[in-house]
């Protein structure tokens, strides 16, 4: 990695960590003296993402303006690192009418169609979007991308599976990144999730899996960059690949009481035989729905009777 490679991962950091510690000043500024989450220029939930830096930095230093991308709660380095615009996302967050979205989403609804940009507080929601976006790019005939961008909480959902798996099947250019702090908001990984690391899912989809070390933003840069240069040649090739890329959390002091991030992880497409792609069958017509009505009884409470009209 050359030097003028180094800043600018540094830059984009930099500027997500001062960021955030900006909007942490101004959102606690008028709740006091005691706490009060409706109050304030910036009302409700602040989810930050001190420490993530790396994973945002790293994988979207690969992206163009048209990809797509999607985040989780703690969506603001990503959102930087794809460039979105900070006076827009400022006003977002604190309400605005000049706001992304008017005003409306605040924080974790965050949407911006000049960098195809979307993020949302639904855990592993941005996963099947992803998908469909990538399934439009492939159509499309493009070599466009789009990249999901979840945490280690999510990869139990059925969301996270279902968008790997038909990613997978359908040869499409999305990555899949998984940001690992080891904590889904109060549960340990360890409580909530049978294998050691995420990255050794992959191999369910006949994926590859990478772990990454200690949050490094090169290690992460260099696995993501193979990993989209893969994304972008499965949308006009029968071969693909998926990889996972997850770094383990630093081990000093400091770095360790950083809110979150600990490790990433990237999915993109794993390599294969040549094959036809395999596409969507057209979907049957429903069968013939029976209405029914549902009466329930006023005189024995509890008790309920289904029936069919004639």
């Amino acid at each position: 990695m050359d030097d003028k490679t180094r800043l600018e991962l540094y830059r984009v950091m930099v500027l997500s960590r001062t960021y955030e510690e900006a909007i942490l000043r101004e959102y606690h500024a008028d709740k006091k003296p005691a706490f009060d989450i409706g109050a304030g220029l910036v009302p409700g939930e602040m989810h930050l993402s001190a420490g993530q830096e790396p994973a945002a930095a790293g994988v979207c230093a690969h992206l163009r303006r048209d990809d797509a991308v999607t985040a989780t709660h703690r969506p603001h380095h990503i959102a930087i690192a794809h460039g979105v615009d900070l006076d827009k996302m400022t006003a977002e967050i604190f309400g605005r009418e000049t706001g992304l979205g008017r005003g409306r989403g605040g924080h974790m609804h965050l949407f911006d169609p000049q960098t195809h940009f979307s993020c949302s507080g639904i855990v592993a929601e941005g996963l099947p979007p992803a998908t469909g976006q990538a399934f439009a790019f492939q159509r499309q005939g493009s070599d466009r991308v789009a990249v999901a961008f979840t945490g280690e909480g999510a990869a139990n959902q059925g969301a996270f599976h279902e968008s790997l798996n038909l990613a997978a099947l359908w040869n499409l250019p999305v990555v899949f990144v998984i940001e690992d702090n080891e904590w889904a908001i109060s549960v340990p990984r360890g409580a909530s999730t049978a294998i050691g690391s995420n990255a050794d899912r992959a191999a369910a989809y006949g994926i590859p899996g990478h772990r990454i070390e200690d949050n490094d933003v090169e290690a992460v840069y260099t696995a993501a960059g193979d990993a989209v240069v893969r994304a972008r040649a499965s949308s006009t090739s029968a071969d693909w690949r998926t990889s996972v890329v997850m770094p383990r959390p630093p081990t000093s002091a400091a770095a360790a009481a950083h809110v979150s991030a600990s490790r990433s992880q990237i999915a993109t497409e794993a390599p294969k035989a040549v094959r036809p792609r395999a596409m969507p069958r057209p979907i049957p017509a429903p069968p013939p729905v029976t209405t029914a009505t549902r009466s329930v009884s006023s005189t024995d409470e509890g008790s309920m009777d289904m029936s069919a009209p004639a």
